[in-house]
């Protein structure tokens, strides 16, 4: 992501969470919304959906 898209995302209330694609498991963790890398906007438990 470039600074724009970050900006964009920010404007618009749209957390982003940054991590190492490279690391095994860290995309389901993402996903799963649990605790991966740094978040940039928003709260962990803000991001978590719930079903």
């Amino acid at each position: 992501m470039d600074l724009t898209a970050i900006t964009l995302c920010q404007e618009n209330n749209i957390p982003v969470v940054v991590f190492n694609l490279n690391k095994p498991g860290n995309i389901e963790k993402a996903i799963k919304g649990e605790k991966v890398g740094t978040l940039i906007g928003g709260t962990w438990n803000s991001t978590v959906s719930r079903t």
